[in-house]
């Protein structure tokens, strides 16, 4: 039996969960130097991860079983995205078959209700603020998700991420139809909410409108250090899938080998790094919208996915 195929696997799972930490430090100290600040180290999130894992996990009175499985379950299910998708190879992978778009989608979704299940399971009014703000949301969000998906699915016909992947890469007339270009801009959206950044939310700030950081308020130790590897894991997944299959498809070598894999790690990483600057200067440029115009935010991106699906149906895909 050929090892290659397994080893890619475990280096693509190895990929996400290793420098997911730096990519969020890297956006860290990039925003840090639009805001004139010096900034924390690109390595802070791992001593952050270390220090939590050293800690002792405290639990709240009342609170079953559930508030410390819930985020290792929620990691387990970042980590089978992790090996589904495409990351580092334009072709699949052994485990690639296991789900498609939809079932990521729903291994996403599965991953943010046990956090909300744990936050609620605390009995904190705060994190159950943040959790029921976290909901209210999420009831735009996933539809917009779905559409997303099922523009995917219409312009290839399928709903494997790879297939759509090879596709816009090989065509310039698929890539530039107003399908492609709508979806794109819709996922692009939900991207920066799913991620809580601004205009949806300024992420660190201990604030009333805080989402993401609400939910995780009454956990700590390694509970608490898992969970933030979670949203680092979370981040990481979306740009790549985002880079990958929506916006940059082209770059990677094609060739099965383990020594292309790791070269396209570069590449992913150069392609990471664009989006990071992107998404640094949309928000050193663009105010935080008030809490209920959230709202209004994600409804543009469903607004956007339904026209792409529209746009297909009028003028298909050259």
């Amino acid at each position: 039996m050929n090892p290659v195929p397994q080893v890619v696997n475990v280096l693509q799972a190895l990929t996400v969960l290793l420098l997911s930490p730096l990519l969020a430090g890297i956006a860290s100290r990039a925003k840090a130097w639009t805001e004139s600040r010096r900034g924390p180290s690109i390595f802070q999130p791992y001593r952050d991860l270390a220090k939590y894992l050293r800690k002792e996990t405290l639990v709240p009175d009342g609170a079953s079983r559930l508030f410390l499985v819930a985020p290792v379950v929620a990691f387990g299910a970042y980590l089978v995205i992790s090996v589904v998708v495409p990351i580092i190879t334009p072709y699949p992978i052994p485990f690639a078959a296991t789900v498609d778009f939809l079932g990521g989608g729903l291994l996403f979704g599965l991953a943010g209700a046990l956090t909300l299940l744990a936050a609620l399971d605390s009995g904190s009014n705060y994190a159950a603020l943040g959790a029921s703000r976290s909901v209210s949301f999420a009831a735009f969000a996933e539809p917009t998700l779905i559409m997303v998906f099922f523009a995917v699915a219409v312009i290839t016909g399928t709903n494997n991420p790879y297939v759509t992947n090879n596709l816009l890469a090989s065509s310039v007339s698929a890539y530039v139809s107003p399908t492609h270009l709508l979806v794109t801009a819709a996922f692009f959206l939900l991207l920066l909410a799913e991620t809580g950044k601004l205009p949806v939310e300024s992420p660190g700030l201990m604030e009333l409108g805080m989402i993401d950081d609400g939910r995780i308020f009454e956990h700590s130790g390694r509970a608490l250090g898992i969970l933030r590897w979670n949203g680092w894991l979370k981040q990481f997944l979306l740009y790549s899938v985002f880079l990958n299959v929506f916006l940059l498809p082209w770059g990677m070598f094609a060739q099965p080998t383990v020594w292309f894999a790791v070269a396209n790690i570069g590449v992913l990483f150069a392609k990471l790094l664009f989006l990071v600057a992107v998404v640094v200067v949309l928000e050193a440029t663009v105010a935080k919208v008030r809490l209920f115009k959230i709202r209004d935010f994600l409804a543009l991106s469903f607004s956007l996915a339904i026209l792409s699906v529209f746009a297909f149906a009028v003028l298909g895909v050259p």
